[in-house]
């Protein structure tokens, strides 16, 4: 699977033959590839009026081309702070709950993404084809895919070590502006026009992963919820600046601490193990029906519902595994 940095060139401007070339030596003869655009034919098609948006489909005759829109700015961030509000409200009704909840539309943007990643590891796995999926940067969208697609497919993904090498690769070397997207939470009556939760949102994704195949993956919730503080607030340099370039030049290496090294300690590794993991080498196909997506709670209801007996229910697993 492969993603661009940009858009492909559209038929209103200079033809890259370069990209054509590189993309034409991907295939073999009869093969056949498939373009995963992340934004709608509309948008595109807006782009390409101003010189930009699609690639001209006599270039790349190998290759066939699928719009899967999904949210990437504003109306993710305000999906978000809705959500946010309805979860902050403890006075509602059982009723205007729900309704909140359903035109947060949150859970919408969750059932895109899985659906979206679904459709790239389809193409990789039972079509046998290579995938390349861009959107309109390439740094949002583009990598949530790429890293859910990864980790329904990979084995090697689903265990710590293996997702914490994920995000590197996939979200802090390519690119991911976390400055920009995680300026503020969605607490802060602020709202920047870069500012946007995807990040969180593919940890939402990778969270109801874990839920639909509770032994599959190496790790559990308490790291999800780590990452996502981190995100926002941390006391690493991990998710400093927007891309490689920025933290060489602000030596984030060099003057802070890394979070992956301090997760990667063998004691805080056993604070994020799942305890029922089984490793599992098939792909894990998520079910995206609306009654299989649900609200992670041990995120947005974590200062309102306490977690006290889920704990002890996790330490009583981990010590009944343990005691067999």
């Amino acid at each position: 699977m492969l993603r661009s940095s940009q858009p492909l060139p559209g038929p209103n401007r200079r033809r890259c033959r370069e990209d054509e070339a590189l993309l034409g030596t991907i295939l073999d003869e009869a093969e056949r590839g498939f373009i995963l655009d992340t934004r709608s034919a509309q948008a595109a098609k807006q782009a390409r009026m101003s010189g930009g948006g699609t690639e001209p489909k006599s270039s790349y005759p190998q290759w066939r081309r699928l719009h899967r829109p999904l949210e990437r700015g504003r109306a993710l961030q305000e999906s978000f702070a809705r959500l946010v509000d309805a979860c902050s409200d403890p006075s509602l009704s059982m009723d205007r709950w729900l309704g909140r909840l359903e035109s947060s539309r949150w859970l919408s943007h969750v059932k895109a993404a899985l659906s979206t990643a679904c459709l790239a590891a389809q193409c990789m796995d039972r079509e046998q084809s290579s995938v390349l999926v861009h959107g309109a940067e390439g740094t949002d969208t583009t990598l949530l895919v790429t890293a859910l697609a990864q980790v329904i497919l990979d084995p090697s993904c689903r265990t710590l070590m293996g997702f914490l090498g994920l995000l590197q690769r996939e979200w802090i070397e390519a690119g991911h502006p976390f400055h920009l997207r995680c300026a503020h939470s969605a607490y802060s009556h602020a709202r920047p026009k870069q500012e946007a939760p995807l990040f969180l949102l593919f940890l939402d994704c990778v969270w109801q992963l874990s839920r639909q195949f509770p032994f599959s993956l190496q790790f559990g919730e308490r790291l999800l919820l780590t990452l996502f503080d981190n995100a926002y607030a941390s006391a690493y340099g991990t998710f400093l600046c927007n891309n490689e370039k920025e933290r060489s030049l602000c030596k984030v290496k060099e003057n802070t601490h890394s979070l992956w090294a301090w997760l990667s300690q063998p004691k805080e590794q056993q604070k994020f193990l799942n305890p029922l993991y089984s490793h599992n080498i098939l792909v894990i196909w998520p079910s995206v029906e609306p009654q299989s997506i649900q609200l992670w709670q041990g995120l947005f209801l974590r200062w309102i519902r306490p977690s006290q007996h889920l704990d002890e229910a996790w330490a009583e697993i981990q010590r009944l595994v343990e005691e067999n």
